[in-house]
């Protein structure tokens, strides 16, 4: 019984490592996936050396604290633009006066996203402030921007009770360690779901030019790993715990007997 219960440790203590790890790798997914700025991609098929004086004011007012919605959507969609959670870029020629032939040297510019953005409301029709309040992509915007950082909350919470676990020498406090990874991936989850219906309503109403094609990017892809490799170590970590404790009462039965 006792090489029974050594070969039961050493499945419950593989079963952790598994866990540990992949709550590891969902942790460094999510935390690039939010630090960088590819979660939607715009591509254009008109160069943006040969974009007119008109589109170096879009430039200008895209970098403005005072552009709209509508108004860097646009360049986005005319600059090759790409959107993070926390800011938009766009690509555009480094030199841009109209005495200077067009380049193929391009640089990219990025703007970030206040707070106040984030919290901002959604109109109706973007850019237009009388058009009343889109209540719908005011709450995924805003809910896009605060799951991330509660997944990673939980994570992080649940790394300190399996810390504590490891102090106490015992599996069982694993299973809430378990539980906050499943409530990080529901929230990662709920994270790409929002992103991705933001992005659908915005394109309702601010619809894509015929020459430009929008994709979701790579930063939007981790994230959307992340959220099973969090319901995977969630299982892991309840199952070794209950199964662990299970192992014990009837140890400890067969011992009493």
């Amino acid at each position: 019984f006792s090489s029974k219960g050594a070969m039961m440790d050493n499945r419950f203590a593989t079963a952790l490592v598994i866990a540990c790890v992949l709550s590891l790798i969902s942790t460094i997914y999510m935390a690039a996936s939010i630090g960088t700025d590819f979660w939607y991609e715009y591509h254009t098929l008109s160069p943006a050396e040969n974009v007119s004086e008109a589109g170096r004011s879009v430039w200008e007012e895209f970098v403005s604290e005072e552009a709209d919605e509508k108004t860097y959507t646009d360049a986005l969609f005319r600059c090759n633009g790409t959107v993070g959670l926390w800011r938009r870029c766009i690509t555009v020629p480094k030199n841009s006066h109209w005495y200077s032939p067009p380049e193929t040297d391009m640089t990219t510019n990025c703007i970030s996203f206040s707070l106040s953005d984030q919290f901002m409301e959604k109109y109706i029709e973007p850019g237009n402030h009388n058009s009343g309040t889109d209540l719908n992509r005011t709450y995924l915007w805003r809910l896009q921007f605060l799951l991330p950082f509660v997944s990673l909350g939980l994570m992080c919470f649940g790394a300190l009770i399996g810390l504590c676990a490891c102090a106490c020498r015992s599996l069982y406090p694993a299973i809430a360690t378990g539980v906050l990874h499943f409530l990080a991936g529901l929230c990662t989850l709920g994270l790409v779901g929002c992103y991705v219906a933001g992005i659908e309503l915005l394109h309702k109403k601010l619809p894509l030019p015929e020459d430009v094609r929008g994709e979701f990017g790579w930063s939007f892809c981790l994230a959307c790993v992340s959220a099973p490799l969090q319901f995977m170590a969630a299982a892991l970590f309840i199952w070794a715990a209950r199964t662990n404790r299970k192992e014990f009462t009837l140890l400890k039965a067969y011992r009493v007997a």
